[in-house]
């Protein structure tokens, strides 16, 4: 009858002597549904194992190229083979090898001459350790699995919120959609740039649309203004960073929070003369310097009602200018630096 390669097990066995590899290769056999693949040499064993399955391992101590403990400090180290079982075959006097095996990571031991019985049984008994490991590693990538599944419901949760938080401010501020989309995708450009993490610079895209988000908060004769504001009325319009940092604080969603440190700090400018609490430098959280360079960028060449657009070059040279004083020089350098990517953005996100 063939046996079911799905459940076939395999017993890695390294042994300098050709009788003792016939021997053990034998006695594996009788232990059922279970393959050898015997090698005389340990440095073969090692290359055989970086691209095999491997259920068990039996090495003998006294090897040429290498011995047993060296074998298993270099066998643990293949991807996947932390959790082999490994017996050990030893001499009745070498109990410092013994010890020395357990701190290199063997799980059991065979004394010389080996008894079959014995062999058998500690093999058999490991062969189910190595089983159980096997369930336990499928249960666990099925556990990821569930939470990867869950989470992902959560996040698009979240991104629906985000979004209807968003369009609640575009419905009372003259800045549109395509705005939005741009500024958090320049945002996520520096954010690569600045060589931060894949994970961070997707929660950036996804918090810097609420940037603006305290405007809610702001009156329509200030907020809709066609002209320049005056001093008071710039004072009430700079509340808008304290009313998004209230509206999205204390949230359990990392989306959120990151969108109210952005909401309250996307002002601050990097010479400590911005608002609403005049952070200088790297005080200012990193995101909010982020933003502040992409928002300011895409409001500059955006046309609205009350301003003509900029021309990019003008643009550009007002964030040269202001590097070190307004922006973070950091972060202008990573912006213009992607300058590909920047067009490519405001080629897709057009108004």
């Amino acid at each position: 009858m063939q046996k079911d390669a799905q459940t076939l097990q395999h017993v890695l066995i390294v042994d300098d002597t050709e009788v003792n590899l016939v021997l053990f290769g034998a006695l594996v056999k009788k232990l059922g549904n279970c393959e050898a693949h015997t090698f005389l040499h340990p440095l073969k064993a090692l290359e055989w194992a970086a691209t095999h399955g491997v259920d068990l391992v039996i090495v003998d101590y006294m090897m040429p190229d290498i011995d047993g403990l060296q074998f298993i400090a270099k066998f643990r180290a293949i991807g996947g083979c932390a959790s082999t079982p490994l017996l050990m075959i030893t001499a009745n006097d070498r109990k410092d090898v013994r010890y020395r095996a357990l701190d290199a990571g063997a799980n059991d031991f065979l004394t010389k001459p080996v008894d079959k019985v014995e062999f058998l049984a500690r093999s058999k008994n490991m062969l189910v350790v190595s089983e159980a490991n096997k369930h336990l590693a499928q249960r666990a990538s099925w556990l990821a699995d569930e939470v990867r599944k869950a989470t992902a419901k959560i996040v698009d949760r979240e991104r629906d919120t985000v979004f209807r938080l968003c369009k609640a401010a575009e419905y009372r501020d003259p800045e549109t959609g395509a705005h939005i989309q741009r500024m958090a995708h320049f945002s996520k450009v520096i954010a690569a740039g600045l060589g931060m993490s894949l994970e961070q610079q997707e929660l950036l895209l996804e918090a810097a649309p609420m940037h603006d988000i305290g405007k809610v908060g702001i009156s329509d004769n200030i907020l809709l203004k066609p002209g320049r504001l005056d001093e008071a009325e710039f004072e009430i319009m700079k509340q808008h960073a304290s009313f998004g940092y209230e509206l999205l604080k204390g949230s359990a969603s990392s989306v959120l929070q990151a969108g109210a440190d952005i909401a309250l700090g996307h002002h601050e400018k990097y010479d400590g003369s911005g608002y609403p609490s005049g952070l200088k430098g790297e005080e200012i959280p990193i995101f909010c310097r982020i933003v502040a360079v992409a928002d300011v960028f895409d409001a500059l060449t955006s046309e609205r009602p009350y301003k003509k657009a900029w021309t990019v070059e003008e643009a550009i040279d007002f964030l040269v200018a202001g590097s070190g004083k307004h922006f973070d020089p950091d972060c202008v350098n990573a912006f213009l630096a992607a300058w590909e990517e920047v067009e490519a953005i405001r080629d897709r996100y057009q108004e």
